[in-house]
């Protein structure tokens, strides 16, 4: 017999493998349209574990020639600046966009440039030539001035913050002619002109926040700057670089929002507003104050991020209030339709830093693990009937204590591991430890890297699929051996938090992220009075990339039998 891994039947209901990963291992290609949308939502322009950041520039670039459809740019450049809360990628498809369709620029510019730094980021891709333009175009120009003129002078303030490119260097190319006296002498403040080339304009002109703002920076006492913070609203950063020892501190911290705080807390300890007993108590209060978790919609991975920056030296009280703050978070994480098998891939590759390689100083301490892991947390947190299993080319027995927070809990998880990859182990348990619980599907955190079946480097599964797909098609037998065909079959979700291009568990190409439902087979062979035994069995699932708190709402979906899968998520979006 030929080698069937080779020849296996084309109506065989496990697809082939069609590409390697980067690690390797047999895979599936992504479609540009999802390849690109996995980037946008995962890629940060910085050196990952298995591509460097030119890489990433060059793939983006390959797939963006690969999609015809500008509609889709415009609307996948919104969702990685809204949902995905990116900022490097959506900026980049802006200045595809104006060379393309400058109509969709003008649409969806300020939901993408929504604030100062996403701004200098698009102006420093367009100097830079790597999209084909070195200057401002004047479809580009009239969108930079529109946003000039138009933002609030809050906002013309925080973008102030930072060089290389500089607001004043923005100012100076896109020319923006102002729509009034006030505008003016605020143009000319942030270019640092001389007052009388503001003309008709006079600092009398300036805005009251600007005027605080320099009555600030030239006060001769801690007592005045601390007086006048307590009531100026501009960003705390603005005020730093001037602040007159820990009493102006103190009036600068009671001035921070909650998301500056928990941000923040180093840069409070380092200037000494944390050794004030009653600025503890504030800073806790406020970090875990449940109405405005609540309100703000904040996810556990936020106060996980805080809490592994945070220095040794932060008082327990506020880091036991970031523990109480991710279990209120836990909230806002949906509850899913039952049960579920989540794999959290611990190999060595998940110890990179999440927005990749930045250099000394400059890197996430964040590593795709802690991701993983705080997604694994989270999820049980809210369905704690479903089973977490770390693995690498193993699986580790995970120790849970349910009286844990939720941040103890995946530093815990992500504690398992280091080797090599094989994203089939999971569901390989679920098939032999757990294979008669009940479970509504699967969901796979991972690089999706995995180059390891059955203890075989760089092998197949069946018929030349891959192992998680042979192993996930035994699931589905065992799951409706369970419960008969009057329940719905089983899912599969692969979160991907690296902007890799290919999948271990293909999505299929006439209904992208949906499964084959219904698809029955009588088999009167196996027993010997005839009776029909139903099967159905499933051939692909859903594939998102992202490692932002919106994943869990398109999760949800799926499971719930919405068909919000990724590429369905981005094409929703209104323009």
């Amino acid at each position: 017999m030929a080698n069937k891994t080779l020849f296996s039947s084309i109506k065989s209901l496990l697809p082939r493998t069609n590409t390697v990963n980067e690690a390797g291992g047999r895979a599936y290609a992504f479609a540009p349209k999802h390849a690109l949308a996995q980037m946008a939502a995962t890629g940060c322009f910085n050196g990952v574990f298995y591509a460097s950041a030119q890489n990433q520039l060059d793939e983006m670039r390959k797939l963006i020639d690969q999609v015809d459809d500008d509609v889709f740019l415009a609307k996948l450049a919104v969702y990685a600046r809204e949902r995905a809360f990116m900022k490097d990628m959506p900026a980049a498809l802006l200045v595809v966009l104006s060379k393309r369709d400058t109509e969709l620029l003008h649409r969806v510019f300020d939901r993408v440039v929504d604030n100062g730094r996403v701004l200098r980021t698009m102006f420093q891709m367009i100097r830079s030539g790597q999209f084909g333009r070195t200057s401002l175009s004047s479809s580009l120009q009239r969108a930079f001035q529109r946003w000039l003129n138009e933002a609030s002078v809050g906002k013309l303030l925080s973008a102030s913050i930072g060089n290389d490119p500089s607001l004043r260097d923005i100012l100076r190319m896109a020319r923006p002619t102002p729509v009034d006296n006030e505008r003016r002498a605020l143009f000319g403040w942030l270019t640092d002109k001389e007052t009388d080339k503001w003309a008709p304009a006079t600092e009398a002109d300036l805005p009251a926040q600007v005027q605080s703002l320099i009555a600030y920076r030239q006060a001769e006492t801690a007592e005045l700057q601390a007086l006048i913070a307590g009531d100026l609203k501009v960003r705390w950063d603005l005020l730093a670089d001037a602040a007159r020892g820990p009493l102006v501190w103190k009036a600068i911290a009671r001035q921070m929002g909650p998301q500056a705080l928990r941000m923040n807390l180093n840069t409070l300890l380092r200037h000494e507003v944390l050794n004030d007993r009653a600025m503890v108590d504030y800073v806790a209060g406020r970090l875990s104050d449940a109405d405005e978790i609540r309100r703000s919609r904040q996810f556990p991975y936020q106060y996980l991020a805080a809490y592994l920056n945070a220095s040794a030296e932060i008082p327990h009280q506020i880091k036991a209030a970031l523990h109480e703050a991710a279990e209120i978070a836990c909230g806002n994480i949906p509850e899913l339709p039952g049960p579920i098998i989540i794999g959290l891939d611990t190999s060595g590759s998940m110890g990179m830093a999440v927005t990749g390689h930045r250099g000394r100083g400059a890197t996430s301490k964040m590593r795709c693990v802690d991701v993983a892991a705080l997604f694994a947390a989270a999820i049980l947190r809210r369905n704690p009937d479903s089973v977490v299993i770390p693995f690498d080319t193993q699986a580790y027995e995970a120790r849970i204590d349910p009286s844990d927070s939720i941040l103890s809990l995946s530093e815990r998880l992500a504690k398992y591991g280091g080797g090599g990859t094989d994203c089939s182990i999971p569901l390989r348990i679920a098939n032999t430890t757990y294979r008669d619980r009940p479970f509504a599907g699967a969901v796979l955190v991972s690089d999706n890297e995995s180059w390891v079946y059955g203890g075989q480097p760089f092998g197949y599964g069946r018929y030349g699929s891959t192992g998680v797909m042979t192993e996930w098609q035994q699931f589905v037998k065992n799951q409706l051996r369970l419960g008969g065909h009057a329940i719905p079959p089983p899912k599969l979700v692969c979160i991907d938090i690296q902007p890799y291009g290919t999948t271990q568990a293909p999505e299929r190409s006439d209904r992208p992220g949906r499964f084959v439902q219904n698809a029955w087979r009588t088999d009167e062979s196996r027993n010997g009075d005839g009776a029909h035994e139903w099967e159905r069995t499933a051939t692909g699932g859903l594939n998102i990339g992202g490692f932002s708190d919106a994943v869990f709402n398109v999760v949800a979906s799926y499971l719930s039998d919405d068909a919000n899968r990724f590429v369905a998520a981005v094409e929703s979006i209104e323009l």
